[in-house]
């Protein structure tokens, strides 16, 4: 799938102010959509500091809206460092019962799941894994792939008639400090650094899964030192001043 800047503008959250996307897609399309997905983030060299959202969006089959899961790292706290993981449904009629989640996803329909872990810095890939856990409900989880660190962000159920994960969908990285400010300027967003790897994903059939060139959009195009660079099976994108 070829998503343009105007396709991701119309889906992120951060559709005016500052914002880079990214398209993701599968070289399969098995029947019935994906039973799981993992989405792998490089937060190394990312500035200890809230206010970035690494994101991708993933959408069920025979529902309208997406799903989003990413990883929001965190300002350090008496010099220990965290990550939040993020889950959450834009799409009415979704419930939840874990602790983890509440109702609503950006002021509208849908649920939102969150949980803040405590790590030792933010070296390993943390990868935002979600899988069918049977009928039409999904899990959550965040995982380091290198100290083997594992917690649920949390679980929802979509309608009944829901299917499994679609092959392609779209990501972005957004400096969420700008929502809501009438005084934001692009220069506002400080310097940090991410790598989105391929999405990768066990279901039988879905093929490998590529992410293109990442890009910017919304109004601070050319004016938020944006920059990528391409690796072997991901993109690393450097941001901010």
């Amino acid at each position: 799938m070829k998503t343009t800047t105007l396709a991701i503008a119309s889906l992120a959250p951060s559709t005016c102010l500052a914002g880079i996307g990214h398209s993701w897609a599968f070289s399969g399309s098995p029947s019935g959509g994906m039973k799981d997905i993992t989405f792998g983030f490089d937060v190394s060299s990312a500035a200890h500091r809230r206010g970035y959202y690494f994101a991708n969006q993933f959408k069920f089959q025979s529902v309208k809206e997406v799903s989003y899961t990413g990883v929001q790292p965190q300002t350090d706290i008496n010099g220990r460092a965290s990550i939040r993981g993020v889950f959450s449904s834009f799409q009415g009629g979704t419930t939840s019962s874990h602790p983890n989640c509440s109702d609503g996803a950006d002021g509208g329909a849908g649920v939102s799941c969150a949980v803040t872990i405590a790590v030792d810095d933010f070296n390993g890939r943390f990868d935002s894994i979600i899988e069918n856990i049977g009928g039409t409900k999904w899990r959550g989880t965040l995982r380091n792939a290198q100290t083997g660190q594992e917690t649920v962000i949390g679980e929802f159920v979509q309608p009944s008639g829901a299917g499994g994960i679609a092959n392609s969908q779209v990501g972005f990285l957004e400096y969420f400090l700008a929502n809501g400010d009438p005084n934001f300027e692009c220069s506002d967003q400080f310097k940090t650094e991410v790598s989105y790897y391929f999405p990768s994903s066990k279901t039988a059939g879905v093929g490998e899964g590529t992410i293109p060139k990442p890009y910017e959009y919304g109004s601070c195009v050319g004016e938020q030192g944006f920059m990528t660079t391409a690796g072997s099976n991901y993109w690393t994108i450097q941001t901010g001043f």
